[in-house]
């Protein structure tokens, strides 16, 4: 399933990818890729972003250099990843320092929340104050 997404994002103009299922926006770009390996249960960071129509988006913050992540990706090189949670296939943000400079690396969720809604969550991410 390849997700709908905007010709700009947060600020930053759609460029062409030649991997299948990404897109990107920006140099160094801002991606995100469809198809990844939905995340079982985690005790990782788990962020519910609004898509502005009173849903919700669930995103994990992956931390640490996870070696499933690609180098791009990971901490170590000063970017932010994050996986949605709930919703197959998952989806895959990665946003570089560069592009998160501002302190804000999840405004890019917000502005994608609309598009990843369109695939339906089956899981929520549960905090410890949720009743059951």
């Amino acid at each position: 399933m390849l997700i709908s997404t905007p010709d700009e994002l947060g600020g930053l103009e759609r460029r062409s990818t030649s991997a299948q299922a990404t897109t990107a926006w920006g140099d160094p770009a801002v991606t995100v890729r469809c198809g990844v390996e939905p995340p079982g249960p985690t005790t990782d960071r788990c962020l519910s972003v609004d898509t502005g129509d009173g849903s919700s988006v669930d995103w994990i913050a992956l931390e640490g250099d996870d070696s499933a992540l690609p180098e791009h990706a990971r901490q170590s090189r000063g970017s932010w990843a994050f996986v949605t949670y709930g919703r197959e296939p998952a989806i895959e943000v990665v946003v570089p320092a560069e592009q998160g400079a501002s302190g804000q690396p999840t405004a890019y969720l917000v502005d994608l929340a609309g598009a990843v809604d369109a695939s339906p969550a089956d899981r929520f991410c549960v905090g410890a104050t949720d009743v059951r």
